[in-house]
């Protein structure tokens, strides 16, 4: 999550999903430069690091294997240079990627039992939730090194940097708390009781909201941010609402936009529609067998999801409110990464041990086949395959 999938050995149900969220994220370059787009993808029995070239033009070709440390699962870029950074849960450290030459360039130690990292917005700060130790640690990207380690709940799974910088929200899982950090001051400014066995976290693009998936009570939590107000308001992190949705929710994918909220429930088959303005759950709808991760399109409408047991994805429009259909993929689809014209959507089939290449836009042809969603191909990949994201590197 960024949690790790039900199936996977050592960690629960609800551990964190990487974001939606986990969990795509692309590193930007000057527009006047050409760009070759790569997909990364950890694979945690292989200790590496799989890289597909994005381009059509290339055949989805694979172009490097990267050795990391042992059983790696975090992954992110960065938003301001060719740098990736992989979380390696069983060696307590963070791999550094030089993304133009596909090498480990550092490696920093953490604390124990670390899953995933969430980089801010000016690319000088990673945070890594330290599921064993029950702190966080902050690194300085710039200079490769821990800058604090910072005490928080039991068993915190998810670090989330809000876009404006200011907050960092972790859930603790077996405390059944978020944390909430001062970024600035390196010190947890609050601790908010939520709901059961906290996971996932998406912040709103404003940071004014934060909503915690809670595998354990099939709620979500809604809280809000006091660092995103006006100092004289006198604003406090509180939480706002527990909202019902399906059962064991475990991923959260927010509309670019922050209009709506997507929730995936493992136990249910379902995906539940939040409206973030509101705090309400405007609807729950049958998505397929085992939800796991989602990621929505850049331009609002549509939201894809992979269903673990049923080796598909699902394409759900958002503009309709309808599910749109499905693509058969490899076995325990799981982590999901869209390509920056979203006209390609890679998938982690951690079972089957492969990158999924689904097309999501209509090719240029009259026949009604090249316009359906389809897998155009797989590329192989290492063991267990679970998280991916997206890089644009310089030519």
């Amino acid at each position: 999550m960024n949690v790790r999938s039900p199936e996977h050995a050592g960690y629960a149900v609800a551990a964190p999903l990487v974001a939606a969220w986990f969990l795509v994220a692309c590193s930007h370059t000057a527009p006047d430069r050409a760009l070759r787009e790569y997909c990364y993808v950890t694979n945690g029995r292989s200790d590496s690091v799989t890289v597909i070239d994005a381009r059509p033009s290339s055949g989805f070709a694979q172009t490097a294997t990267i050795a990391v440390g042992h059983n790696p699962t975090g992954i992110a870029s960065s938003p301001v240079r060719s740098e990736i950074y992989v979380v390696n849960t069983e060696s307590d450290n963070v791999s550094f990627i030089d993304a133009k030459r596909n090498r480990v360039v550092a490696t920093v130690g953490v604390h124990r039992a670390p899953y995933f990292i969430s980089v801010s917005t000016d690319g000088r700060r990673g945070y890594v939730a330290n599921s064993g130790s029950a702190n966080v640690s902050v690194l300085d990207l710039f200079q490769r090194r821990v800058i604090a380690n910072i005490p928080v709940g039991g068993k915190p799974g998810v670090a989330r940097v809000a876009p404006d910088g200011k907050s960092v929200v972790v859930s603790n899982f077996v405390d059944n708390t978020v944390s909430v950090i001062d970024a600035e001051g390196l010190r947890v400014r609050t601790t908010i009781p939520v709901c059961e066995q906290p996971g996932d976290i998406a912040i709103l693009p404003d940071s004014t909201r934060a909503f915690v998936t809670c595998s354990g009570s099939s709620q979500v939590a809604a809280i809000g941010l006091q660092s995103a107000l006006r100092p004289e308001s006198r604003a406090r992190d509180v939480l706002l609402a527990k909202l019902d949705v399906g059962n064991t929710p475990v991923a959260l994918a927010l509309k670019p936009d922050g209009g709506e909220l997507f929730v995936m429930n493992y136990g249910a088959g379902t995906i539940s529609v939040v409206e973030t303005t509101s705090n309400d759950v405007a609807g729950s709808y049958l998505i397929g067998n085992n939800p796991v991760r989602g990621v929505v399109s850049s331009d609002n409408a549509m939201l894809y999801v992979s269903n673990f047991r049923s080796s598909t994805v699902a394409a759900y429009s958002i503009t309709d409110g309808t599910l749109a259909g499905n693509v058969q993929v490899g076995s325990g689809p799981d982590a999901l990464a869209l390509t920056r014209d979203g006209n390609f959507l890679f998938v982690a089939d951690s079972r089957s041990g492969d990158i999924a290449v689904v097309r999501t836009a209509p090719l240029p042809s009259s026949s009604k086949r090249s316009a359906e969603r389809a897998l155009l191909t797989t590329v192989p990949a290492g063991a267990q395959p679970n998280q991916a994201v997206m890089v644009e590197v310089p030519d």
